[in-house]
This record gives structure tokens, sequence and C-alpha cells, in this order.
């Protein structure tokens, strides 16, 4: 028999657990904190739950702004038939009135068109894009609350969303997200 006895199940018996040993934090690495400086910082393997919100709300921006188109459309179809039925003896100021009513409405058909090709490309990309879809994003965020601010009571949700989607992809997560390396 050897001594001290040999327990390969626990501690040797009538002694406490641990006795004799500190009891030392545990080290994922040979240094305090885990990693050996130089290393490669660890990337998420998951899209962040900011990423994700900020996605899902560059999705919400789409659909409003085709809620926006419809109603655009719609305007404008009303200001060309008002101008189809003016008559001929009508004033330039009124001509010159429904023009600009047209031009507006092909100005904010065209800018919202624009506006929700971007917000769903981006959306699509934050999946596998790099740093340039969260700049984009970001730059995105800032158009949309600048276009909402001028708009302002009818634009609240796009300002508030603005604000959200700026937010979210300002973070440090989605930082490292869009920042891992890509295979």
């Amino acid at each position: 028999m050897s001594y001290p006895p040999q327990n390969p199940y626990g501690p040797p018996q009538g002694q406490q657990p641990g006795y004799g040993y500190p009891q030392q934090p545990a080290q994922y690495g040979p240094y305090p904190g885990g990693q050996m400086p130089g290393m490669q910082p660890q990337y998420p393997m998951a899209m962040p739950g900011g990423v994700k919100i900020a996605r899902a709300l560059m999705f919400v921006l789409a659909g409003l702004n085709l809620i926006g188109l419809v109603g655009a459309v719609i305007g404008l179809g009303s200001v060309s038939k008002a101008a189809h039925h003016t008559s001929p003896y009508a004033t330039t100021d009124t001509m010159s009135m429904l023009d600009f009513g047209k031009g507006f409405l092909i100005f904010a058909i065209v800018l919202i068109v624009i506006f929700s090709a971007v917000a769903i490309t981006l959306a699509l990309q934050c999946a596998n894009g790099g740093k340039g879809v969260r700049t984009g994003a970001i730059i995105f965020g800032v158009g949309t609350l600048l276009v909402s601010l001028m708009t302002f009571p009818l634009g609240l949700a796009h300002t508030v969303l603005g604000i959200l989607v700026i937010a979210f992809m300002s973070k440090d997560e989605s930082n490292a997200w869009f920042g891992r390396p890509r295979y």
C-alpha cells in the first residue's frame, strides 16, 4: 500500500475537498484573461441581436416606403387628372402649380424607390457583408432621419426607425460582426 492512499474518484477519505491546494480562478489560456498577447480576437459566430434588430428595422422602413410609394403614385394620378381637366382659360398660376405638384411627386417617387432599394439591399447583406455594409446602413439611417425631419409629422415613424438603425449599427457588437474575417 502506498502513502498517501490513491483515490481516483475524489479527495481522500476524511479530508475536506480542496484541502492543501489554494483555489484559483479558472484560466482558459497560459495568461490571465485567457488569451496570449498578439493572438487574433474571437469573432462572433452568429449575428448579434443588435444587427438582427437593425436588419428588421430596415425591412420595416422599406415596407413603409412602399406604402408611401402607393400614396405618391395615387397622388400623381390625381394631379395629372386635375391638370388634364383644367379649363383652357385657366391662369398660368394654376398650371404652374399643377406642374410643380407633378414634379414634386415624381421626385418623391424616385426618392422613395431609391430608399426602398437601398434598405432592402443593406438588410439582405447584413448576414455576410463587411464594414461597407455597416457604414452604408449608418449612412442610410442618417439619410432616412434627414428626409423624415423634412416631413416631420408624417415622417415620425421614419425618424424613430432611422435613429434606431443608427444606434444598433454603431454598437461594438455590430463592429465586431462586420469586422470578422470572411472565408
